[in-house]
């Protein structure tokens, strides 16, 4: 190596300012290992302004593999050994000089680094804490908090960044009541759309310009309380300004198409249609086309049957739910799987690609609809 003039600079300054083509002394630190207690995390830069202003965190229980969260996204945490020795070298000035003559002083030897690989948040575990205690009927006038989840619960046990698990919440329709997030029971919220309808009809209220604070006090005299009646308006209808909303005519069909297929179990399509009709509000219409990713329909001899099979109570993680699908049947029409999969998020994985990892497509003639089979 070359030799150094003395008062040179030392420590990691010195191996950051080491001129090409040249070399400095390196030796071990007098406090060199143990090496067990060090990691390296690889950064993207983009992420390197939420690491260094601390706005990210690690999520996970102690028996699952650790993810780091910014606001929006979710990393898996990877770890990636070298075959080569990455010494670390302390700053000059950090440790107590001693008489060793080096330049610089490797304290610590590092065996790989950490890698972070975004991942589709792992949301199938909120669906799973949410529904083991939904919101009843007797709970109006008495709360319980066992087996119920604050914030900083959900945070805690689910993997998902607070963006990511927002919308999980919301897309799952889970409402916060006393600081706990739930889902409400089906019965209950058939209840409150029911009644909040005929209180409709009785009051002569368009469901299309439903005045939110005759609504609400409406279902509160009902014996509903003021929360979960503001939860029925935002799951069942939409705002169309401040103070007046109107009720969305799908997610209304789509309500009682459930209720009538959870009372009924498979049924044959002339009943269940007669059923449906009868059962929605006036001047809504209802069509098949509303029930994608809710129902499947199969043909026995010549008739035509209905089941309920929906797309929200599936996994959300791709190789699930490609499984499931499989086991519910072997062979699918793409008309009928586009309903089940188009909600999958991979990043850096499109629908095509789920579909060539999970599935085998035949086709017979070019004009023939391509049927999957299972990978």
């Amino acid at each position: 190596m070359e030799n150094t003039e003395s008062g040179c600079i030392k420590g990691a300054e010195a191996v950051l300012n080491v001129a090409p083509k040249s070399s400095i002394p390196v030796s071990y630190h007098p406090l060199f290992g143990p090496h067990d207690d060090l990691l390296l995390l690889e950064l993207d830069e983009k992420l390197l302004p939420d690491v260094i202003n601390q706005r990210v965190s690690l999520r996970g229980e102690p028996n699952e593999d650790a993810v780091l969260c910014t606001k929006s996204k979710t990393y898996a945490v990877k770890f990636v050994g070298t075959s080569n020795s990455v010494f670390l070298v302390p700053p000059s000035d950090q440790f107590a000089a001693s008489e060793n003559p080096s330049i610089a002083s490797a304290i610590k030897v590092a065996p790989g680094t950490m890698e972070l690989v975004e991942v589709a948040p792992r949301i199938d575990k909120l669906k799973t804490l949410l529904l083991e205690n939904p919101y009843k009927f007797d709970e109006d006038n008495e709360m319980y908090d066992s087996d119920l989840y604050q914030w900083d619960d959900l945070i805690n046990k689910v993997q998902a960044s607070d963006e990511e698990l927002i919308s999980a919440l919301r897309i799952l329709s889970a409402v916060e009541i006393n600081g706990y997030w739930r889902t409400v029971d089906y019965k209950y919220m058939e209840k409150m759309l029911n009644t909040l309808i005929n209180n409709a009809i009785l009051n002569d209220w368009s469901l299309s310009s439903l005045d939110e604070k005759e609504v609400v006090e409406s279902l509160v005299d009902e014996g509903f309380s003021r929360v979960i009646a503001h939860h029925c308006l935002e799951v069942y209808g939409s705002k169309t300004n401040e103070s007046v909303w109107e009720l969305d005519k799908k997610r209304v069909c789509v309500h009682f198409a459930r209720g009538i297929l959870l009372a009924n179990g498979k049924m044959k399509m002339e009943s269940f249609m007669e059923e449906w009709i009868r059962k929605v509000p006036g001047g809504m219409v209802v069509s098949l086309d509303m029930l994608e990713g809710e129902i499947l329909v199969e043909k026995l001899g010549i008739q035509l049957w209905i089941y309920a099979f929906s797309v929200s109570s599936l996994p959300s993680d791709p190789a699930n739910r490609f499984s499931r699908l499989f086991q519910e049947r072997a062979k699918w029409d793409w008309k009928d799987l586009h309903s089940y999969i188009r909600d999958l998020s991979v990043p850096g994985l499109t629908s095509d690609g789920l579909l060539l990892k999970y599935t085998r497509r035949t086709q017979p003639t070019a004009d023939a609809e391509p049927v999957f089979t299972a990978r």
